[in-house]
C-alpha cells in the first residue's frame, strides 16, 4: 500500500466474503483504502480484484492479509504485519466469526468446540482491538465497529438457550464494546467503538434461506462507519457510542 495515499484506511476482518466483503466494497466507494483480513489467501485475492473492478476510484489501495484467527500467535503476527506496513487506520471493522454446532448446548458442548468458537469470535476480537486500536485512540480519530449478534443480547431472546458458545461469545463482544467505550471517554477523545447486529443474512454462516442479503446485513455497519460523530449535536444518535446498533437504531444489550 502507498504510505502517501490521501485516502483513509479501513482494516476489515472477514473481508473476503459475506458481510465483511460487502462492507469493504461499500467503503472503497466512500473513499477508503482497504486492508482485508481472512483465512483463505485465494479468496482474499479474488475479493480484492472484485472490489477494484467495482470501485470507480482507480487509485484505491487494497492490502490483503491471510490469517487463521483461531490461532492467537498468528493473530499477533498479523497485527505486527499490519502495523509495520500500513498507516494508522481510521476504521477497524471486525466482521469475522463462526457459528457453533447446532447441538452445542452448555451441558453438551465439548472443550474443543467451546475453544474454537471463543477463539475466533471473542479472543481474536480482543487481540485485534488490543493491538491495532491504541494508535487509533492516540490519533483521536478512529472508529471500531464489531459485528456482534442479537443472540448475544441479555434482553429479548438473546441468551435464551442453545448455541451456547456462539451466544456467549457474542455477549462477550458486547461487553468488550461497552467497557472499551467507557475506558476511552465515550467518544469525547475522538475514538469510537460500537457493536452491530446484522440480523440473519445470506452468507456462508447464515445460509441461502436467510431473509436478508449480505448487503442488507452490512448496511448498518456502512452507515455507522461513514456518519459524522458530533458530541455537541442535536440528535442523541449522533453523540452516542459504546452501544449496540440494529437497522441504524440503538437496541438494548
Amino acid at each position: 500500500m502507498d504510505a502517501t495515499s490521501a485516502r483513509p484506511l479501513a482494516v476489515i476482518s472477514g473481508g473476503s466474503r459475506g458481510l465483511g466483503f460487502e462492507t469493504a466494497k461499500a467503503l472503497a466507494l466512500q473513499g477508503f483504502d482497504l486492508a482485508l483480513v481472512a483465512k483463505d489467501s485465494a479468496r482474499l485475492t479474488s475479493a480484492a480484484q472484485m472490489i477494484h473492478e467495482a470501485s470507480s476510484a482507480a487509485q484505491i489501495n487494497i492490502s490483503t492479509f491471510a490469517c487463521d484467527l483461531e490461532q492467537p500467535h498468528l493473530v499477533r503476527e498479523l497485527i505486527d504485519s499490519i502495523k509495520q506496513s500500513l498507516p494508522t487506520p481510521q476504521l477497524l471493522i471486525l466482521a469475522h466469526g463462526v457459528m457453533s454446532e447446532k447441538m452445542s448446548k452448555t451441558l453438551k458442548t465439548n472443550d474443543a468446540e467451546w475453544r474454537r468458537v471463543m477463539a475466533i469470535n471473542l479472543d481474536s476480537v480482543f487481540q485485534l482491538v488490543n493491538g491495532i486500536a491504541p494508535a487509533m485512540a492516540d490519533a483521536r480519530n478512529g472508529r471500531v465497529i464489531i459485528f456482534s449478534a442479537c443472540l448475544g443480547r441479555m434482553s429479548g431472546p438473546g441468551n435464551a438457550g442453545g448455541l451456547a458458545p456462539y451466544r456467549i461469545s457474542k455477549a462477550g463482544v458486547n461487553a468488550l464494546v461497552r467497557n472499551l467505550a467507557h475506558e476511552t471517554g465515550l467518544g469525547a477523545r475522538g475514538f469510537l467503538v460500537d457493536a452491530i447486529c446484522p440480523n440473519h443474512s445470506r452468507t456462508d454462516m447464515g445460509g441461502p434461506d436467510a431473509l436478508r442479503s449480505a448487503a442488507e446485513g452490512a448496511a448498518t455497519a456502512i452507515w455507522l462507519a461513514t456518519r459524522a460523530f458530533d458530541p455537541a449535536g442535536a440528535s442523541d444518535a449522533e453523540k452516542v457510542t459504546g452501544v449496540l446498533w440494529e437497522d441504524n437504531q440503538i437496541v438494548p444489550w
